[in-house]
């Protein structure tokens, strides 16, 4: 299994913080975003490798950040040649190309950079070895205008992801997602196909949409907390409940 981080978004709501620095590598709790979420990530014996897809604005600041980080797995850097908010690919499509780049011929853990976990990736591995399936998380969201700005899905009593919305006005459940997947090898043919077949691709969830209604999917509850940094305040936030 490879692990895929996607971070080449521009986080354009977090200027001026942002705008020389990633925000995948701004510092909280002694270390970056990113080396946090990796920490865990490097120890789980099924990984192999790690790819960053970086937007060619800051590939800079990764480069130099790797020469700093020592893990057991070795770091591949795709740069996705994109160099602002306007021209980002997306994504689904940073994915794609990370793929494609690197001939990626395993299943994929597929993260978005900007969150800080309170447990390990490891539970959502065993989980997807026990599954059999690609899966995704969930956690229970009680506020509806949280839901109605994030993936929203129903499930079976196994878990089984039976439908999925995205940033519904009318959530049909309290079950979010959040942006941490992994994409079993024998979906790729869906994945790589899935632009062709109407698969938005802004948003990392978009791809979790569309593999809900072509093939199973199944969804592992979180068993703690998350801190999504999207904006100054949880930012701030976060710098409170970890330090900086």
């Amino acid at each position: 299994m490879k692990t895929i981080v996607i971070a080449a978004g521009y986080a354009t709501r977090l200027y001026p913080l942002t705008q020389n620095t990633p925000k995948p590598l701004l510092r909280i709790g002694g270390d970056t975003i990113l080396g946090r979420m990796l920490d865990d990530i490097d120890g789980i014996e099924d990984i192999d490798e790690h790819i960053i897809v970086s937007n060619h604005l800051f590939s800079q600041n990764f480069k130099d950040w790797m020469t700093s980080k020592h893990y057991n797995k070795p770091i591949k850097l795709v740069d996705d040649g994109t160099t602002n908010n306007d021209n980002r690919l997306g994504a689904v499509k940073d994915l794609l190309l990370a793929i494609e780049t690197c001939n990626v011929d395993d299943d994929i853990l597929v993260v978005a950079a900007d969150n800080i976990l309170d447990f390990s990736f490891s539970g959502f591995v065993d989980f997807f070895k026990d599954k059999g399936t690609s899966v995704i998380m969930c956690h229970d969201e009680p506020e509806i205008s949280k839901l109605q700005r994030t993936g929203v899905i129903t499930i079976d009593d196994n878990m089984k992801v039976l439908d999925m919305q995205e940033k519904p006005e009318h959530p049909a459940s309290h079950w979010a997602v959040p942006p941490f997947y992994i994409y079993a090898k024998k979906d790729f043919g869906l994945i790589k196909d899935c632009l062709q077949h109407g698969c938005g691709f802004d948003a990392p969830g978009n791809l979790a949409h569309y593999l809900v209604g072509v093939t199973d999917l199944h969804a592992w509850k979180m068993p703690g907390g998350r801190t999504d940094i999207g904006t100054m305040d949880s930012y701030y936030a976060a710098l409170k409940k970890y330090g900086e």
